[in-house]
């Protein structure tokens, strides 16, 4: 139900358009019912057993006022104009109520076409927005691929399961209420046959339906496994071949492909069976029917005429029964894939709701103007799980406006554990850290992370223009702007040495570029943002002499007035930082500048003979 609600409130966003579809799903019931009982004046006239109707009613407000003067009608032209052309006129009848039908059933798909497809954009704008609000720990749970299949594969499948079958589950029932209510004027007895059908058919139906919705979870689970075995065996490329791995890498994906098929094989075996098996209920029933009605019609109780127009009544139900099913099975299977996505969508994001209660409370004063009081972590602790083990045990710092503090260490000391608590990636377990006298909680999100420049080891960029990577996320930028960003990274030359210059498209991550050009470019972009806080992760570890003096260079320049927290792998590269700070295993184990630790002799010193062998 509560997934229903979800696609009712998207359909919200349709009112007129889904009034208009409604409108005329009805309407195309209503000419589909009304087809019915046209055909009984023709059988009657066909047979001659017409009954002479000599008087119309004063009025018509009831069913047998509306027979009475039908029967009028057809007399008055049997009378007048002769059979042959009476039974011209009921056939003209009959086409313009077919028309009519047909009319409106086109109408309400037509209307319906934006609905569904605007309900599928919105479900995959808000789960790709979503994505991006949730916190980064979020991530390091759930595989990529699994995220990729639910907002491209099971919003797909909400579409072509549940919202391609909407106009069936608006039409058919009228139709059936409709044929049904007819057949209960002519004949009740007969119409019990039918509600034996309907019930059966329904528990049927019901029990298959079930079965259908579980397995229809499993195969968008396992398409996702697909996905992101293909997605991480692209990524891996390099090392895949480097081993000689190909082999290994296909048989593994041909057992998953083999699942999937196996899977989808059964889903499309109990998906496939509604047709049938509701057809085969029906035609049994209409043999049963057949045999029970010619007796009254054999006993005078039932003209013949009257019967014929029952069992094409009863045809009338058969159809929209059957694509009723078919619609419930789908809507099932395409429930498995809703349920998915919305396992995602309700997925809570402590970050946004913790900051959106205290956007009143932000401070005013710039970190870097006078008055401020820079950054401090005060007995900071840290697990990225509940359950797992602290990364970061009780660490006490402050680095104060415009100055540069240095975090060095071994692989897994806690040193980008410490840079990504800052911009609030994850926040602390114990202890807080705050911002200009302010937990860094009390700010707005999107304000706080707007004082933040980082520029990472790995370049992360995407594939579009150099330009549009520098302006990244920024409006109200100028070109001269960016130009000057450029300069100060170092970046200019080599960018107008480029075909297009800055509308050069740098391919998917960068690829286009060296390690050094796709870092320079980073460092432009956090240049143009002109943050007060700058976090430097490792930014010249990965590169070249070469390329690492013309990194080094730029960020100088970038480090001029600013505060600064630096993670430095090259020690030579954090001489001349304000205070360096050693860590080991998520604790601090010295503090001091460059000269102190030197003289000190303890675990930084180690750290420089180590680099200097």
């Amino acid at each position: 139900m509560h997934s229903f609600r979800r696609l009712l409130g998207y359909m919200g966003n349709y009112r007129g358009l889904v009034a208009l579809a409604v409108v005329c799903n009805v309407l195309t019931a209503v000419f589909t019912v009304v087809s019915i009982p046209i055909f009984q004046p023709f059988f009657n006239i066909l047979f001659e057993q017409t009954e002479p109707v000599t008087t119309a009613p004063d009025r018509v407000t009831s069913l047998a006022e509306l027979k009475q003067y039908g029967g009028y009608q057809v007399t008055q032209w049997i009378t007048e104009l002769g059979r042959q052309t009476a039974l011209l006129y009921v056939c003209g009848l009959i086409l313009l109520s077919f028309l009519l039908k047909n009319l409106f059933r086109y109408l309400a798909l037509f209307f319906m076409a934006p609905v569904r497809n605007g309900i599928i954009r919105d479900l995959r704008n808000e789960l790709y927005t979503h994505l991006l609000q949730l916190p980064l720990g979020y991530f390091t749970e759930e595989r990529k691929g699994q995220l990729l299949s639910r907002i491209t594969g099971d919003v797909q499948e909400v579409e072509s399961s549940i919202l391609n079958v909407l106009e069936a589950i608006f039409r058919e029932p009228f139709i059936i209420v409709g044929a049904l209510g007819f057949m209960l004027l002519v004949s009740p007895s007969l119409t019990l046959f039918v509600f034996g059908l309907m019930i059966f058919t329904g528990v049927v139906i019901g029990g298959i339906g079930k079965a259908l919705k579980r397995s229809s979870g499993a195969v968008q689970e396992t398409l996702g496994d697909i996905v992101s075995r293909t997605e991480e065996s692209l990524g891996g490329l390099r090392i895949i071949k480097s081993f000689g791995a190909e082999d290994y890498q296909s048989r593994r994906f041909a057992e998953l492909n083999d699942t999937y098929r196996q899977r989808l094989t059964r889903l499309l075996w109990r998906r496939d069976l509604s047709s049938p098996l509701t057809e085969f209920l029906g035609i049994a029933t209409v043999a049963v029917l057949l045999l029970y009605g010619s007796r009254q019609v054999f006993g005078g109780s039932m003209e013949a005429g009257t019967f014929i127009t029952f069992i094409f009544a009863f045809y009338m139900v058969i159809d929209p029964a059957k694509n009723f099913s078919k619609a419930w099975y789908n809507v099932q299977k395409g429930l498995g894939a809703l349920e998915r996505v919305e396992a995602v969508l309700d997925v809570e994001n402590p970050l946004s709701r913790v900051a959106s209660t205290s956007v009143d409370r932000l401070p005013t004063t710039p970190g870097g103007a006078a008055g401020a009081t820079g950054i401090e972590f005060s007995d900071v602790s840290f697990a990225y799980t509940p359950d797992g083990p602290q990364v970061l045990h009780h660490i006490n710092f402050h680095i104060p406006p415009g100055k540069v503090l240095a975090l060095v260490g071994g692989s897994g000391g806690g040193k980008s554990t410490v840079a990504d608590l800052l911009p609030r990636f994850y926040d602390p377990t114990e202890g807080s850290i705050k911002l200009d006298g302010q937990d860094l909680r009390a700010y707005d999100l999107y304000k706080l992370r707007a004082r933040y420049g980082i520029v990472s080891q790995e370049a992360i960029l995407f594939n579009d223009t150099v330009y549009n990577n520098i302006v990244f996320g920024m409006t109200g930028v100028t070109s001269g702007q960016v130009e000057e960003a450029a300069r100060v990274a170092n970046a200019h030359d080599f960018i107008v040495a480029t075909p297009a210059g800055y509308q050069t498209n740098i391919g998917d991550r960068g690829t286009k570029l060296s390690g050094g050009q796709r870092q320079r470019l980073t460092i432009a972009r956090a240049v143009l943002r002109n943050p007060d806080i700058l976090i430097l992760d490792e930014a010249t570890s990965a590169l070249d002499s070469e390329s690492e003096r013309l990194v080094q260079e730029a960020l100088q320049r970038l480090l001029v007035g600013r505060t600064a927290l630096v993670i430095a792998h090259r020690l030579s590269t954090i001489q001349h930082a304000d205070q360096i700070i050693v860590l080991d295993r998520g604790r601090i184990v010295e503090r001091g500048t460059h000269g102190e630790l030197l003289e000190r002799g303890g675990a930084y010193q180690k750290l420089v003979e180590l680099q200097e062998m």
